[in-house]
This record gives C-alpha cells, structure tokens and sequence, in this order.
C-alpha cells in the first residue's frame, strides 16, 4: 500500500521541489500552504506521515503539532529555519518525531521520510525485561511506563527506544554510532549533534537536574552511558 504524506509550508517552492521527489519514490503527496489547510487534510486524508513547517500563517507549526498529538499518533516531522536547540525541543515537547534544519538537501529529507516511516511500523518493539528502579526514578519499559519522583512521566516512542538501549546497558558506554543506528537506523549514524538533542530532551524528562545529569552520562567523544543511582 502507499503511504500518504501531508507537506504543509507557506513556500511554494520547497513544496514543489518536495512533492516531486516524494512522488518520484513512489509516494502519494498532498501539500497545504497554512496550517488550518493542513489541519483539514489531516482530518479528510488521515496521512501516514506530515512534514510540517514551523513559520506559517493563520496556524503556525507548533500549534499544528500540537492539535494533531490530540487525536492521532501520525509521525510528524518539522521543517525549521532556526537551528537553535531550544526551538527543536519545543517541538519534540509537543510530540515531533523528528525535525531537519532549513536549508536540507533532498536526499536528507528522503532518507528521514524513509526512517521515520520504519520506525512507526516498528515503535510498538520493547525489549522485554528492561526494567530499573530506585527511590527517586521508576523505570518499566514493557509496560511503558517511567515514573519520576511517583509521577508518571510521558516519553515518545523513540525515547522509550533510546532509554530502553542505555539502561539494557546501565553502567557500560554505548557508543553514538550504536545509538544512533539502533533507536534511529543507519541514515542517521555520523548524526552525533542529533542524538546530544534528544539525550537533553530525554534528560529534562528523568534527571533531577538536567544540566548536571547523573543518570544519563557524556563519556566525551565516545557515547553515553546509564549510571544506575
């Protein structure tokens, strides 16, 4: 069956360029040039995947992220301009699956589509057994389930993966290749500044404070490790 993606963005020629080398790979596009255009496809077409930009009119991306994450688990991935951190953690807080930075190279934006599509045909996969627990993180991740100070706390999908890998391996250094390939796949494996994003994102999630982590650890150059307490 072929899979649909929604493209919404305010510029007509990215939604050119990006529909017709989608529908080169055999992919049925629908494109929206605002969010509240794209809100209504979302509802009439029920895509497989949304590419979706940040700085739109009427609705900008967030706010489209966020009223999707209401009703559908469809993998969204956002277009942004603006590389700084704090701007793509806002939007994985809101519930993206992934994001790439402005200007991309078509091949990107092809191999992201390719891996972000895998990884919602796979994301129900949890390794069985992986489980961790002290007085101050609660962590059981067949049942999905993470609880910080008692409360429960909300990951995504491809956090439970990544949390999954570290604590699989508590206490042993899983290399940023290994990481990447295993939780993301392999067209993301020299992405080494991706994968320092989603470990701060996961980190204001688990650790009592983020900026000086003592869960989840930085062996410089190397990877990361998970440092039972």
């Amino acid at each position: 069956m072929t899979d649909k993606i929604l493209i919404v963005d305010d510029d007509p020629s990215l939604l050119e360029l990006a529909q017709y080398n989608l529908e080169a790979e055999g992919y049925k596009i629908m494109t929206a040039k605002d969010g509240i255009e794209g809100m209504r496809l979302m509802y009439a077409e029920q895509p497989d995947l949304i590419i979706l930009d940040v700085m739109m009119p009427k609705m900008d991306g967030y706010q489209v992220c966020q009223r999707v994450r209401e009703m559908s688990d469809v993998p969204v991935i956002m277009l942004t301009a603006r590389g700084r951190e704090e701007d793509i953690v806002k939007g994985l807080d809101l519930g993206a699956d992934d994001y790439l930075t402005k200007p991309f190279r078509v091949g990107e934006l092809l191999a992201r589509v390719r891996a972000t599509l895998r990884r919602a045909r796979t994301e129900s996969f949890m390794p069985e057994g992986v489980t961790y627990s002290d007085e101050y993180l609660s962590v059981d991740l067949a049942a999905r389930r993470v609880a910080v100070g008692g409360e429960l706390v909300k990951l995504t999908p491809t956090e439970y993966k990544l949390l999954a890998i570290l604590i699989k391996n508590k206490g042993r250094v899983v290399e940023f290749r290994q990481l990447l390939e295993n939780v993301w796949g392999f067209e993301y494996v020299d992405e080494v500044d991706y994968l320092r994003v989603y470990v701060w994102h996961l980190r204001r999630k688990i650790e009592p404070n983020p900026k000086d982590p003592c869960y989840l650890l930085n062996e410089l150059n190397v990877g990361y490790r998970f440092e039972p307490q």
